[in-house]
């Protein structure tokens, strides 16, 4: 198949064409992208000021907050510029380079929290060989793991798209580009790549949230062996886990799990995943996990006595 293209450019719908709801969503993705920077930063700095990268938990929450940040901003600021923009366009190229962005990160996402339930299946299943098992090194080799599993994801979409000719039409009905709607334009048939994107973003997500469910409800069962106290710390941290995975897998599972069909809703969803699960994900690690609240309370407090008293 001789690839041609015409199309150096494409145009989105964006999630409205009536102006004036579009400044609204203006200001709310504004304000949810300032969120999303500033929740995930502020765990981090936390974490970094803290000197609390040598737990595995939050050497894992560190690197949640990070790839929040980066997909998000693989969406988030086109978003926003274009609710404004007389012209919502974006380059070939560009569009490309944003499909990456999306399934790289969303998938490295996917992956990390699988590897945060395994930590607190170990921390609470096996406490004794907790530190024996989630050593400095394993957790950079489970770390490096999911950054190469989210990457061998997002070369199979990404290297069947870039084959596919593009005539015409260039509009996506979307307010980014995602394989399905983009593969929509193709001048071509695309049922056999469809179906390959399908059954590889729908084993990636179906399967790790299938995972997922047996790895917390082994914790869960395990915890009847656990005294009060015991139980309370780990149900605060297991309930910010379950918390993020549902919001984050229901989208997803909608999404990505049928075949070639498209519904008018895919919009809404997608918010879900590229913008409220990582503007969440830092108030449900502060507000429901009770360690990490903690954490933060005792090392900002101490920040500001100590600049108070320098004074």
């Amino acid at each position: 198949m001789e690839k041609i293209n015409n199309v150096t450019e494409f145009i989105f719908w964006v999630l409205s064409q009536n102006p004036d709801v579009e400044e609204v969503c203006f200001v709310v993705f504004l304000l949810f992208y300032a969120v999303i920077l500033l929740g995930n930063l502020l765990i981090m700095l936390t974490i970094f000021m803290g000197n609390l990268l040598k737990s595995p938990m939050y050497f894992f929450l560190n690197s949640l907050c990070f790839v929040d940040i980066c997909f998000s901003s693989a969406t988030a600021p086109k978003t926003i510029v274009d609710l404004l923009a007389k012209n919502k366009t974006i380059s070939y190229e560009g569009c490309i380079l944003q499909l990456f962005g999306v399934h790289f990160f969303g998938s490295t996402e996917i992956f990390i929290l699988i590897v945060m339930a395994y930590d607190n299946y170990v921390a609470i299943c096996k406490p004794l060989h907790y530190m024996t098992i989630m050593d400095r090194e394993k957790c950079n080799k489970m770390l490096l793991g999911t950054w190469v599993g989210g990457l061998i994801h997002t070369v199979i979409p990404l290297s069947l798209v870039v084959q596919l000719p593009f005539c015409a039409p260039n509009e996506i009905d979307h307010y980014f580009c995602d394989v399905r709607p983009v593969l929509k334009l193709a001048c071509t048939d695309t049922h056999i790549i469809g179906g390959v994107v399908t059954a590889n973003s729908g084993t990636v997500t179906l399967g790790s949230f299938v995972i997922l469910l047996i790895s917390y409800t082994t914790i869960l069962v395990s915890l009847r062996k656990q005294s009060a106290e015991g139980r309370h710390k780990a149900l605060s941290t297991c309930g910010a886990h379950i918390t993020v995975v549902i919001i984050f897998f229901g989208p997803c599972t909608f999404t990505y799990m049928r075949s070639d069909v498209t519904f008018a809703e895919d919009k809404m969803v997608a918010v879900f995943y590229t913008i409220i699960t990582p503007m969440l994900n830092p108030m449900i690690y502060t507000l429901r996990n009770a360690e990490v609240n903690n954490a933060m309370k005792k090392i900002w407090i101490k920040k500001i006595f100590w600049n108070a008293n320098s004074k």
